[in-house]
């Protein structure tokens, strides 16, 4: 009796154990802007993951600022929405650490005109046309760089992507600058008082606008703002970490960008070491 009691035990131990190996998944929760970062994540890594016994849990943030911050303090494992000048300015300016893992896509930033103005091309802009654009000082550079490269202005010699505001020394049609959060430069373009408003293109398709068809002027495919998965350096070897960014760096991922996006977002996939 005294050994059939010690061996049940032993049984029904090894079964809990058993029943708790087998039910337990390892959650990983990444921060991404809703379009296209979440829908990657939710359409195509998520499946996979599942695959591996990871959960992936997609939290939608609607700002630039808060995924960094939620990385930073640990409420996220990673996030993935921002390009690299973004999360080197970020860490500069909040005192962060936080690193790119793996590179996945970019977004060619776009100009669209007023809706109701509905310029067909660059040229038709009026002398003194209002023009939003972002009010983040790392993000105006691009911007006037990709005005600059469409001949609505000159800016300093050397100045680059790194441009402000004031560093405009040609504006040939006497443009207006309006600035805006990233989020809310949409909307601008129902505003009659704007002519023309530069935007990222996640917010574009989030606002339904298509860059390939809707944009005046588009980036080039080869821009240098290619968007990463962002991750602390502590849980760098982290193998979920691993697992996430071995996904999203997958001819899937590759292939899915490329069929729903339809140029607006374009892959490309970079390891970093």
């Amino acid at each position: 009796m005294k050994k059939f009691g010690i061996l049940a035990v032993l049984v029904l131990a090894l079964t809990v154990v058993l029943a708790g190996c087998g039910g337990k998944e390892e959650v990983l929760k990444v921060g991404a802007t809703a379009v296209p970062h979440a829908e990657v994540l939710n359409e195509v890594v998520k499946p996979a993951l599942e695959k591996e016994g990871i959960k992936l849990e997609v939290v939608v943030l609607q700002d630039y600022v808060t995924p960094n911050t939620m990385l930073a303090e640990k409420e996220l494992d990673a996030n993935y929405f921002q390009h690299i000048p973004w999360l080197e300015n970020t860490n500069k300016e909040k005192g962060l650490n936080l690193i790119p893992l793996v590179g996945v896509h970019i977004e060619p930033m776009g100009a669209y005109s007023n809706k109701e103005k509905a310029y067909q091309s660059i040229d038709e802009l009026p002398n003194g046309a209002t023009v939003a654009v972002t009010n983040s000082s790392s993000e105006i550079g691009r911007v006037l760089a990709l005005l600059e490269a469409n001949g609505l202005i000159k800016l300093k010699d050397g100045v680059g992507i790194n441009g402000q505001l004031t560093d405009i020394v040609e504006n040939p049609k006497n443009l207006k600058f309006t600035q805006l959060d990233p989020a809310m430069l949409p909307r601008a373009i129902e505003d009659p008082k704007v002519d023309l408003a530069v935007i990222n293109t996640n917010f574009a398709l989030q606002a339904n606008l298509v860059p390939a068809k809707d944009a005046l002027i588009l980036e080039d495919a080869d821009s240098p703002y290619v968007n990463v998965l962002a991750i602390r350096p502590d849980n760098k070897e982290d193998a979920r970490i691993q697992k996430l960014a071995e996904v999203l760096l997958s001819e899937e991922v590759k292939t899915f960008i490329e069929e729903k996006y339809a140029g607006a977002v374009v892959p490309a996939q970079k390891k970093y070491e």
